[in-house]
């Protein structure tokens, strides 16, 4: 089974999500890819570090299924 993980960077001060991406890599299954956007999730969150964070109130939302957007949406590792 090929299952995407796709990531949503939020912000709870503008009330938007206005960014997404998509991990390119298909994961096997349901439980590898729920624990890896928790693990994607922290890693980003600790890259933007407290200061920006704070300022915008960023939060990440993630879930797993088909891949479903296109290749030239924002990827945060770029």
């Amino acid at each position: 089974m090929n299952i995407f993980l796709t990531l949503i960077l939020c912000s709870a001060l503008e009330g938007s999500c206005p960014q997404m991406w998509q991990k390119n890599d298909p994961f096997p299954d349901w439980s590898t890819c729920m624990n890896s956007g928790y693990v994607h999730s922290k890693e980003f969150m600790e890259s933007l570090g407290p200061a920006v964070i704070n300022e915008k109130q960023l939060f990440i939302k993630f879930y797993c299924g088909k891949k479903v957007i296109n290749t030239d949406q924002f990827d945060p590792q770029t």
